[in-house]
């Protein structure tokens, strides 16, 4: 059994021990506190669909197609940008297309970028199969630590939740995250528009300039 580490409440959460929480809620929550012009780049499927359906920012990203590349390109972005806070938000079965990103992002160790992973378990937006590690009980915290990224911890609730947002916009990361899910479906559903997602984000950033609208 893996021992979870203490966030910044104090507290030391367990995979068994988190609430599952409501996605779409937790975008909002996490959306709130977005005022600064922080960079979010949105896994494939029901994940970017909640983080559109909370607000569309020109800072957002949402992936399209693509498994497990929410945190290698956020991690470019924070490497890019080193005075922009970025957040990488993946699901757990894009998350395990690519593992290996989390010992990338300890030894490159990014202050400004945060991950969080939404776990429900399942592949929702194909049909609710389980994914590998929920049938092996595996614990994403405990490999994101095992990779080196030492603080990585599970929240216990909502707000545990808020003060760790608060927690990634204040200190030093990189940060890990880790949000048990409900299984509840997606609150909207992104447009479907790759070279538009794309320029808007550039734009967003300031990496290219445009007369277009969006």
């Amino acid at each position: 059994m893996s021992t979870a580490v203490p966030g910044p409440s104090g507290t030391a959460t367990g995979a068994h021990n988190a609430r599952r929480m409501h996605r779409a809620d937790l975008m909002r929550r996490l959306s709130a506190r977005l005022t600064r012009g922080e960079a979010v780049v949105g896994g494939i499927g029901n994940t970017n669909f909640d983080l559109w359906a909370a607000g569309h920012r020109p800072q957002n990203f949402y992936m399209l197609g693509s498994m497990g590349l929410a945190v290698p390109i956020a991690l470019g972005v924070a490497l890019a940008q080193p005075g922009r806070r970025v957040f990488a938000l993946e699901g757990d079965g894009s998350l395990l297309m690519q593992l290996g990103c989390l010992a990338t992002v300890a030894g490159l160790a990014p202050r400004n970028l945060a991950i969080l992973v939404f776990d429900n378990g399942a592949y929702q937006i194909t049909g609710g199969q389980p994914t590998p590690a929920a049938a092996a009980g595996a614990d994403f915290m405990a490999v994101a630590r095992g990779c080196g990224l030492v603080g990585a911890t599970w929240a216990a609730d909502e707000a545990e939740f808020e003060r760790m947002l608060d927690h990634c916009l204040a200190a030093d990361g990189p940060h890990v995250v880790g949000l048990k899910l409900d299984g509840r479906p997606p609150a909207g559903q992104t447009e479907r528009d790759p070279a538009q997602i794309r320029d808007r984000f550039m734009r967003g950033l300031g990496a290219k300039r445009s007369a277009l609208p969006g």
